[in-house]
């Protein structure tokens, strides 16, 4: 089968790319032959895609004014590539599109008659029109809204090209069942790394975590809202931990007592951060897709909360503890910082957790949608 990245999934260093890459080997192990196709715009040749694939293919992305398009989202014109279109039509293989970004080809009369799949990582005009509604640049506030606009317009055309679409939330299906008439969704929960285990410390912890990349607008927002309305005058420690965090969010952490900012912690770092947390506080300001820190937390972590819109459409919402106000979590965390987590929730994370996210079983799921 062919599969199509909007980005290089390796490493698999952040939430988006490690459904991408772990989908790899447990296809692999079930017998099936990649040709992957990505993207690469930054993360450069990875000879580690090579032990689960058959082929892998490189295409630049076409950024700034040469991938715009104006009747196309940008996230998909950026990627329209002949020689990959050229590529697909030698052979007459499944393709699996992963995200709405690679889905060019289904506007192709030249694809009709085969197999399309995409993979849906959110619903992507609710994606873009939260993140104009959260931009602080005028510029940005505009270029979102537009984007959401065309992606609106881009998948409504689309539904009826492709031979399924697969979400990875049961929330994610239904927007697109309700507000886009689609009759072909399922719902594929995501491919997880495959050394997450249940493995959780029942010692007490020190403190609690928000952990994000911090360099994306709608993390850093969240991390600043939980200093400012929660934390702001706790003498519980709290700690923020991330990628590239900004001068900004660095002053308002300088200026807020029993707060210790780590940023750009390593693998085995946040790990720790983690595992020794007491809490694990994760709100969003979106609903769509899921949050792969929230699963990393409830597979190494103590105490996760979580606000609806963090929650809603995973299943997980009796893993975890809802709070949807300020004053609802930090009457949480008063709550649970001084409690011991028990055997009974570890169990009830295992017996959850690794019955819904089994690449083995997902990957003989996604094969028999493909083929059958």
């Amino acid at each position: 089968m062919h599969i199509i990245c909007f980005t290089v999934p390796y490493p698999p260093d952040y939430g988006g790319v490690i459904d991408l890459f772990w989908k790899l080997p447990a296809l692999q192990k079930a017998g099936i032959l990649i040709h992957l196709h990505c993207f690469d715009y930054g993360r450069g040749v990875q000879n580690e895609l090579n032990k689960y694939c058959t082929a892998v293919h490189y295409y630049k992305r076409k950024t700034g004014l040469a991938g715009i398009h104006f009747s196309m989202p940008y996230i998909v014109a950026s990627r329209k590539n002949d020689t990959l279109l050229n590529c697909l039509l030698q052979d007459n293989y499944p393709i699996l599109m992963e995200g709405i970004h690679s889905t060019f080809l289904l506007n192709d009369v030249r694809f009709n008659h085969r197999k399309k799949i995409v993979r849906l990582h959110n619903v992507e005009y609710n994606y873009y029109k939260h993140l104009s509604q959260t931009a602080t640049s005028f510029f940005k506030k505009i270029y979102c809204l537009a984007e959401s606009f065309l992606l609106k317009k881009h998948e409504q055309k689309i539904i009826n090209k492709a031979s399924l679409f697969l979400t990875v939330t049961t929330k994610d299906k239904i927007t697109y069942e309700q507000d886009l008439y689609c009759t072909n969704a399922h719902y594929l929960p995501l491919f997880i790394p495959n050394n997450w285990m249940i493995d959780i410390d029942e010692s007490q912890g020190k403190y609690c975590l928000y952990q994000a990349d911090l360099s994306v607008q709608v993390n850093e927002q969240a991390a600043i809202w939980l200093l400012q309305n929660v934390f702001y005058n706790s003498e519980i420690p709290f700690v923020i931990a991330g990628k590239n965090p900004s001068e900004k969010l660095k002053n308002i952490i300088a200026k807020s007592k029993n707060v210790v900012l780590q940023p750009n912690p390593s693998e085995n770092e946040m790990n720790n951060l983690i595992k020794e947390a007491q809490i694990n506080i994760l709100p969003s300001f979106s609903n769509t897709g899921i949050k792969l820190k929230l699963l990393h937390a409830l597979f190494i972590g103590k105490f996760c909360i979580v606000n609806n819109a963090t929650i809603e459409g995973t299943g997980l919402d009796d893993l975890c503890h809802i709070a949807n106000t300020s004053k609802e979590m930090q009457e949480k965390i008063e709550q649970l910082f001084m409690q011991k987590i028990t055997t009974a929730e570890i169990e009830l994370r295992k017996l959850k957790l690794q019955s819904i996210y089994n690449n083995t079983l997902n990957a003989e799921q996604l094969i028999q949608y493909i083929y059958s």
